[in-house]
């Protein structure tokens, strides 16, 4: 059973409040749809929306041209005595798809005609299209609430226009009121009265329900789905196209798809990015989290026999499974994320690292992968000998127009200490402090900053762990330690302590 896919994510997608893709963007989102995704036709704009419009359906339809899918391009038109035909014929396109009344409340509310005029006017547009060297898709506008609130209207409109030269009926719940029992009950009937023609079914998701009601479609002999990438399309969207191939594969097994599943995570990425929506972190196959395991007792299931993993595998989509890093994290976890990165460690060392991600966990802080060797440098390599000074308490401020200020209060050999001091960043006033400490209270030399250096790991988020690695020198020695916290000065003061009890240790 071949099962055709429409992507409207040119059209519907672009309907989504604040989208709007320019010719480029466009261009590159088809070619990826048909070259790489396999779509089998792709739906990318309105007729007569702007001249700018017309720019984007011209470059797209320039391009399929030469690439041999220009068949495969199609454009929404309207019963306008002709308009829309002249306006896709010129662009370069080959196919209308011409939105049409499914539903007599629309027919007799919107365009204030009776059913049987609305219905010649549909056929006098089909047979212009058609003499103009087009193939025709109908769209039956609220088809859904049609066949709930009036049958009869849907069939004699069929009746009336199954003997013309159209390609698809293309059945919409426009306003996403459709059940997947009512959906599949609704497709068998029709089906079942007209199995000649070829029906296709546009979901939209306003109750959550779109890939449910297209698995339901499907069952019921419907032959084409209409998709949009991430789910994109107007008011809560539509169906998505990654879930909608991940049902179908593994939930209606006798259906066939063109859809290359390896490519999805790529366009989603790339509409994404064109359409500055980004997707839900646990949007299911791509969001960032859904391959993401994050109890421990999951990565010890997975570790011995891959106990909590189902049929959507990450590699299928062209994603990786990975191990969440934080307070939940258990040893299972930081193995398998030791194991990508070909580290071992002894069952002490491990037990420190997974005590301070946990405590970096408890902070909240967004622990990856990138950021583990970071964390095993810091915690195995560069941990004080001692803690015979302690930083009891800080506090760091700064104002435009002012210069920072820091009060640092130190535990040195069991007695306490306190100072202030500005400076010219947050992290100088804090050294200060600490110097008047040693110079004022104890009557000791300080160490010299020789050389500053901060890192982050890969990737450059704004939340990433900060590694700071500091060089001193004190009496013709140099001394180097390193701190790791998402903030840079506290990082920069834990490298300090570390310091301090180094000198303290000789």
């Amino acid at each position: 059973m071949k099962l055709e896919i429409l992507d409207t994510t040119l059209r519907d997608g672009e309907q989504t409040s604040g989208v709007a893709f320019n010719a480029s963007e466009k261009l590159a989102i088809a070619r990826e749809l048909i070259l790489k995704v396999g779509v089998d036709r792709l739906e990318i704009a309105s007729a007569r929306v702007s001249e700018g419009e017309f720019h984007c359906v011209s470059k797209v339809c320039e391009w399929a041209s030469k690439a041999g899918c220009l068949d495969r391009i199609e454009v929404l038109g309207f019963c306008d005595g002709g308009a829309s035909i002249d306006w896709i014929k010129q662009a370069g396109c080959k196919v209308i798809n011409l939105l049409t009344k499914g539903s007599e409340r629309h027919c007799l509310g919107q365009l204030r005609k009776q059913p049987q005029e609305h219905w010649d006017d549909v056929r006098a547009n089909i047979l212009k299209a058609v003499d103009a060297d087009l193939r025709v898709n109908i769209y039956l506008e609220d088809w859904s609430n049609g066949m709930k609130d009036s049958p009869e209207y849907v069939f004699g409109m069929l009746d009336a226009l199954q003997d013309l030269p159209i390609e698809h009926f293309m059945l919409p719940d426009t306003l996403g009121i459709l059940s997947p029992n009512r959906t599949k009950t609704f497709f068998e009937q029709v089906i079942a009265r007209y199995p000649k023609l070829r029906f296709d079914f546009h979901a939209h998701n306003d109750y959550d329900l779109a890939v449910a009601n297209v698995l339901a479609a499907a069952e019921a002999g419907c032959r084409g789905i209409h998709t949009t990438i991430n789910g994109l399309g107007e008011r809560a969207g539509n169906a998505s196209l990654s879930s909608v191939v991940a049902v179908i594969h593994d939930m209606l097994p006798e259906a066939k798809l063109n859809i290359i599943e390896e490519s999805i995570s790529n366009i989603s990425r790339m509409v994404e990015s064109y359409s500055g929506i980004a997707n839900a972190a646990n949007a299911p196959i791509v969001g960032d989290n859904v391959f993401t395991q994050t109890a421990g007792v999951h990565a010890d299931g997975d570790k011995k026999g891959k106990l909590y993993v189902n049929a959507l595998l990450p590699e299928r989509f062209g994603r990786s499974r990975e191990y969440a890093l934080g307070k939940m994290s258990g040893k299972a976890n930081i193995e398998q994320n030791l194991k990508v990165l070909g580290i071992s460690l002894s069952d002490e060392d491990m037990r420190r690292v997974t005590k301070r991600i946990n405590e970096l966990g408890d902070k909240k802080e967004l622990v990856t992968i990138d950021d583990l060797p970071y964390i095993i440098s810091d915690v195995l390599h560069h941990d004080a000998p001692s803690e015979k000074i302690r930083l009891v308490s800080y506090m760091v401020s700064t104002a435009y127009g002012l210069h920072p200020q820091a009060c640092v209060k130190l535990e040195i050999n069991g007695q306490e200490y306190e100072e202030s001091a500005t400076g010219d960043g947050m992290f100088d006033a804090f050294v200060r402090a600490v110097r008047h400490i040693y110079r004022l209270r104890l009557g000791r030399t300080f160490p010299w900053l020789t050389n500053y250096v901060v890192t982050i790991p890969p990737g450059g988020r704004t939340d990433a762990l900060v590694q700071t690695v500091i060089n001193w020198e004190y009496e013709g020695k140099v001394y180097r330690t390193r701190g790791l916290d998402a903030d840079q000065t506290e990082a920069a003061i834990k490298a300090t302590i570390k310091m301090l009890n180094l000198l303290e240790a000789e």
